[in-house]
């Protein structure tokens, strides 16, 4: 099948995309450890944040959005910003009582709320907008047909949604829901200070 080894190496190079630590890993975890709905939703909402990415860079605006400095820094302060946030809420969270209760209080609320999350948390990456890009430029044809394209937004969907929704699943399993009831306090703690250190990362980076 024509173009089947490029879509193979843009599935795989999503993936590893989607392994790496940071901020969309950091809310689908926060999200699943309070519960499996949660946390799916949230996997949700950052899957529709990549497709949105993969669409723009189909028609090549994502490289022009990371070129255009103003609007970089304009999308990188916001992130920054809303990690931030995040992170003070997560912390504050812990003057809770420690019996079993939703993780990061950032993230309670509605399936809608925690797909808001999600979505807020991929399109306010403002490195999103260069790695998406680059990724077609690099491993597509420049006169691929526009089926191809299309087919890469799916599949960066696909495997951005399937990890993420296998990451939700394993964390709300009852054995870490039990193990999470035990530890709150400190597991709070890191997703609160990891979303701090991140949003101070994006702040400072150039």
């Amino acid at each position: 099948m024509p173009y089947l080894a490029q879509l193979a190496a843009v599935a795989g190079v999503m993936l590893l995309a989607c392994i790496s630590p940071g901020p969309d890993l950091i809310a689908v975890t926060s999200h699943a450890l309070s519960r499996r709905r949660a946390g799916l939703c949230a996997a949700a909402g950052i899957a529709t944040s990549h497709a949105l990415w993969a669409t723009l860079a189909v028609f090549g605006l994502g490289l022009i959005l990371a070129k255009l400095a103003w609007l970089y820094e304009g999308i990188r302060i916001a992130g920054a910003l809303y990690l931030l946030y995040l992170g003070v809420k997560t912390l504050a969270g812990l003057r809770q009582p420690s019996e079993p209760q939703p993780a990061a209080a950032a993230y309670t609320g509605s399936g809608w709320h925690s797909y808001r999350r999600g979505v807020l948390v991929g399109l306010t990456n403002p490195k999103a907008a260069a790695f998406f890009g680059s990724l077609f430029v690099t491993l597509l044809p420049v006169h691929a047909p526009m089926w191809v394209h299309g087919a890469t937004v799916a599949t960066v969907a696909a495997v951005s949604i399937g990890w993420f929704s296998t990451v939700a699943v394993l964390l709300s399993t009852a054995s870490v829901q039990r193990g999470y009831a035990k530890i709150r306090k400190p597991i709070d703690a890191v997703m609160g200070t990891v979303l701090l250190g991140l949003g101070a990362k994006l702040a400072i980076d150039r």
